[in-house]
């Protein structure tokens, strides 16, 4: 199964009219310090990040996490994180495009507290409603190819379906279901949700999607900084990976050299 590439190797790939370097989106939450946080973008060396908009203090004067974020080399992206319908997330994405003045939002309408799997229809309504209002709308969806062409359909400029559910570090549950939304949508594909250390990155930049979203996996790691750093190597070396194309799987053994000239043939 083929992947059509998204972006010139070692190069920019393009997210609406927005261009990247960094193949990387962190998040903003769970980190102990908001000075360890910052340390980490840094050592991600990632170019956007997602923010709740509940957990921002926008009073102006006042302490806020926005503060530790480098705004010349980092784009904010608002998020509707805890909402669980599509009414709730429309007014905070909302809220967010006053007070950030940004009309990119990643959304998440949530179906199951206990879970935190994306409700799709909610999502597929709060998508339709926001992109009618002018937003660029980036959603979480599960791994599931309907809902991906159907929000590629309505004009969301990538999909974000999930590895695995948010925080449980699982990885790559079903690289199957990736790989055919890889193959039937145009827009970019951005991994979010579930990643739990660098070789779930690689495998995921491996297989051909654009961009990995995280966040979890590195703000409650032993060494978040570290950890960081790893997953922006793990972003490279995937995509280099993917760019170069593995080698077919075989069932048995294949020499690496030739058998001409061994000694008794």
């Amino acid at each position: 199964m083929t992947v059509p590439d998204r972006a010139a190797a070692g190069g920019e790939w393009a997210l609406g009219d927005l261009t990247f370097r960094s193949r990387l989106v962190l998040g903003t939450g769970k980190y102990p310090t908001n000075e360890l946080m910052k340390a980490c973008h840094q050592a991600a060396g990632t170019e956007m990040v997602t923010v709740a908009i509940r957990r921002v203090n926008l009073r102006q004067g006042e302490p806020s996490l926005l503060d530790f974020v480098d705004r010349k080399s980092i784009r904010l992206l608002p998020n509707t994180a805890g909402c669980y319908t599509a009414k709730d997330a429309l007014l905070t994405a909302q809220l967010g495009r006053e007070a950030l003045a940004t009309e990119w939002v990643k959304l998440e309408v949530i179906g199951d507290e206990k879970t935190l799997m994306p409700d799709v229809v909610g999502t597929l309504e709060a998508a339709r409603e926001l992109i009618n209002q002018g937003f660029k709308v980036l959603p979480y969806v599960p791994d599931d190819v309907v809902a991906c062409r159907k929000l590629e359909d309505l004009g969301c400029p990538a999909v974000m379906p999930l590895a695995a559910p948010i925080g449980s570090g699982l990885g790559i549950r079903n690289q199957h279901n990736l790989r055919i939304i890889l193959e039937c949508v145009k827009v970019p594909v951005i991994v979010d949700a579930g990643v739990g250390t660098a070789s779930d990155v690689a495998i995921a930049m491996e297989l051909g999607v654009t961009a990995v979203l995280l966040n979890t996996a590195v703000a409650l790691a032993k060494d978040p900084v570290q950890m960081a750093s790893a997953m922006k190597q793990a972003v490279e070396a995937g995509r280099l990976a993917f760019e170069a194309g593995r080698i077919p799987k075989k069932l048995y053994a294949s020499a690496s050299s030739p058998i001409e000239g061994v000694v008794g043939s």
